[in-house]
Formats: C-alpha cells, sequence, structure tokens
C-alpha cells in the first residue's frame, strides 16, 4: 500500500548543546576540504558564510544534491542536511537517507580537531524539515498524512524510546517536525539504529 504523501527534499537539523560558544570560523577551511575531498555522495561545490547574519544558516557548504551546514536559525544551533535533488524510493528510505547524511555530518564535525570539540550533538533533540511546499505545504491534512510515516521512522532511530513530536503550524512556514527523545543517543548509535 502506498502513502497518501510523498515526502522529497527532506532536511534533517540535530541540534547542538551550548550553540552559542561555539566558533563558527574553522568550519569554512574544514568544508572545502570536504568539497576537496569527496567525502560525501553528494557533489559539493562552495562554501558560504552567513555568520553575519543573526539566527541565520551559519556557514554551509553548498552542493548539486544537497547543502550541508551549520546553521543557527531560530537561535538553535545545529548540523543541518538540506536534500535539494529528488530520490527514488519510499518515504522511508527518504527519511533515512537524510538522517544518516546529517549524522553522518555531525560525527565527522565531532571528531575535527580544529573544532576543539566545541560542536557536541545533544543527544535528544533534531528538526525534520519537507522543503517542497508542493509536495507538503504546512497544513493539518499534510500533518495528519506524515503521521504514520514519522512514527514509522523515528521509532525505528529511537529503537522504541519514548519521544514527542511537535509540529510548526505557521502555514506560510516548510512542514516543520520538532522531536524529542527521552533519552539521549550519540551520533553512533544513531547511525547504527538506522541501519538496523
Amino acid at each position: 500500500m502506498s502513502s497518501p504523501i510523498q515526502l522529497q527534499h527532506v532536511n534533517v537539523k540535530l541540534l547542538a548543546i551550548d550553540g552559542a560558544s561555539v566558533d563558527l570560523e574553522p568550519l569554512i577551511p574544514i568544508f572545502h576540504g570536504w568539497i576537496r575531498d569527496r567525502v560525501f555522495e553528494e557533489t559539493l561545490l562552495d562554501v558560504a558564510d552567513y555568520r553575519h547574519v543573526h539566527d541565520g544558516p551559519g556557514v554551509m557548504v553548498i552542493g548539486h544534491q544537497a547543502n550541508y551546514s551549520v546553521d543557527n536559525t531560530s537561535g538553535r544551533l545545529g548540523v543541518r542536511y538540506n536534500r535539494k535533488a529528488a530520490l527514488d524510493g519510499t518515504n522511508q528510505d527518504r527519511l533515512k537517507q537524510a538522517a544518516r547524511a546529517a549524522l553522518a555530518a555531525f560525527q565527522r564535525l565531532e571528531s575535527e580537531g580544529s573544532m576543539k570539540g566545541a560542536l557536541r550533538f545533544g543527544g535528544r533533540e533534531m528538526e525534520l524539515f519537507i522543503n517542497d511546499r508542493a509536495l507538503a505545504p504546512n497544513t493539518d491534512a499534510t500533518r495528519m498524512a506524515a503521521q504514520p510515516e514519522l512514527h514509522a521512522f523515528f521509532g525505528k532511530l529511537f529503537q522504541g524510546a519514548d519521544y514527542t513530536l511537535t509540529h510548526e503550524t505557521e502555514p506560510r512556514r516548510l512542514f516543520t517536525v520538532r522531536v524529542m527523545s527521552n533519552k539521549a543517543f550519540s551520533v553512533s548509535e544513531l547511525l547504527a539504529n538506522i541501519e538496523s
């Protein structure tokens, strides 16, 4: 049975601890290294520095299929994966791909020596966006249609731990889900959960 909704252009943002104290300057050469070394499956093209924008997109590496960033939108620092190109497969495949990409980027940044351990995953909180208002307008109908897909995905990701979902209700914004797990997980634990 097919899903009543197509979830394409999935974005996942993993929230960091102590975001206000993180110096984003070292990200610029790190992201240039990602481009040079082709560390991810997407084709990465350029680095954009938006640190001057209050509560903005921070520093991002722009790609053909997706962007990666350390994003401070709404004053909440985190690592964000923004899938721009459509993907084949099921909604679960697309949710898994975006979460895996965000987790892999965060894991790489947590271990980056030039960040001096400043960027750390909070273990409990993430945000998920569908960056396609035509497929997933931010409405009650979209929320109801997406609910079974989201619960199936987060049930697997959190391995049965309790969690809460809250939705952005402003219709002019992207379809957004904020997720808070009652149990803290490391990035490596979530990566293992997603593959189990």
